[in-house]
């Protein structure tokens, strides 16, 4: 009996059940972000943000036509089928009593470090955005660029660990 009542009271720990219909609905209706929001996956959400309002801004050049339109669909139909895969995922792990992979928990050094780097990141981002919105600049001088980007990642990222290493 009180093997029982330890069983239970380790699932109902492990975490909350997901809906996987309802991720599934929140993507489909919702396609930015907000399936992978609901099951408490914040930088997939983001991420997926971001890639729906790039592959949304490329519509309107005819150049990539029709293959952006083809890649829409294809990201829209994939997103809602990740989110209702991960709530599966998620609900399988809280009945088998396990807590949330380590993949899906932020790091608490994440959370605490105090770093501007992201955040200054997507402000330069969404301003460059904007301006070429406007025609300020334009969005063929954008996909000329975007690899400093990657550039600038890349450098946060050895710049942090040799910071490390000093430590």
């Amino acid at each position: 009996m009180e093997e029982n009542i330890n069983s239970q009271e380790q699932s109902v720990a492990a975490g909350p059940r997901k809906s996987p219909f309802l991720a599934g609905f929140l993507s489909a209706i919702l396609p930015f972000g907000i399936g992978p929001f609901y099951n408490g996956e914040t930088v997939k959400g983001l991420i997926y943000l971001i890639v729906f309002a790039g592959l949304v801004s490329l519509q309107s050049h005819g150049q990539s036509q029709p293959f952006a339109a083809l890649i829409l669909a294809g990201f829209y139909f994939f997103q809602i089928i990740d989110s209702v895969g991960a709530a599966n995922r998620i609900n399988r792990r809280s009945a088998s009593g396990q807590g949330p992979a380590e993949a899906e928990v932020l790091p608490v050094e994440a959370v605490k470090s105090g770093s501007v780097f992201w955040g200054a990141l997507l402000i330069l981002v969404g301003a460059v955005l904007l301006l070429a919105n406007f025609e300020v600049i334009s969005y063929r001088a954008i996909f000329d660029l975007w690899p400093l980007v990657v550039i600038v990642i890349g450098g946060k990222l050895i710049f942090d660990y040799f910071a490390k290493s000093r430590d």
